[in-house]
């Protein structure tokens, strides 16, 4: 049988990428995110790729109740996950005197607090599974400070320590969590950055993929940054 993976956030760039990419390792998808004509436009693709449809599944990531009922619909419908794809994640570009409390808090619950709630709701099924593995799409950002961008940062920092800290409580368990720091990457999330694309979102989407199918359990707690060309 094939092995379920879910992506959050595949409606463009990288999280499409991946999606993409997961569904020619012929697993069996699951699509979180909100709905838009961009996530009805990736399951159309990757119902074209692999011949079936992905489960879509619908949330606000600032509400932890609905991520919860989304990881339960999943966990429901296709049983408990092999991959689980942390890629959602928004950024609001404002200097620290200009970031609204309210602009800080969003970034946080999408970047940081997000991931948290559905790694949280997943664990029990992915562990009496016995195997599984969560890869997050972090930032460089999260290794580095970055103007115009401080609550962005903070939230990527912040994943970066609980995934470190997720990996530990994985050791032994047949499951793994790592995270990828790409830089500047080619996609819309980019407008308004000082810095020039360094990559694509397929070849970010690359070291996803290895980390979810190929990578030895050795990368368990693993933080891979992407500088680029």
């Amino acid at each position: 049988m094939s092995e379920v993976a879910l992506v959050t956030g595949a409606g463009r760039g990288v999280g499409r990428a991946v999606a993409l990419g997961l569904a020619r390792r012929g697993a069996r998808l699951a699509l979180l995110g909100r709905p838009s004509s961009q996530h009805s436009e990736t399951a159309a693709l990757v119902e074209r790729l692999s011949g079936s449809r992905p489960l879509e599944v619908f949330a606000d990531f600032a509400d932890a109740a609905a991520l919860e009922r989304a990881a339960a619909q999943v966990v429901s419908e296709l049983g408990a996950p092999q991959v689980v794809v942390h890629n959602a994640g928004t950024v609001v570009r404002r200097s620290i005197e200009e970031t609204a409390v309210e602009a800080w808090d969003q970034q946080l619950n999408v970047n940081l607090r997000a991931p948290f709630v559905l790694t949280r709701s997943l664990l029990p099924s992915m562990r009496a599974h016995g195997s599984g593995r969560f890869v997050f799409v972090g930032s460089i950002s999260g290794s580095i400070g970055s103007p115009g961008a401080a609550a962005y940062a903070a939230s990527k920092w912040g994943l970066t320590g609980f995934v470190k800290s997720l990996a530990e409580e994985l050791k032994d368990s047949g499951l793994m969590a790592c995270v990828v720091q790409p830089g500047s990457i080619d996609t819309d999330m980019l407008k308004g950055a000082a810095f020039p694309p360094r990559m694509t979102a397929e070849e970010v989407a690359k070291t996803v993929i290895f980390l979810a199918f190929d990578a030895p359990l050795a990368h368990n707690g693993a933080s891979i940054e992407m500088f680029g060309v």
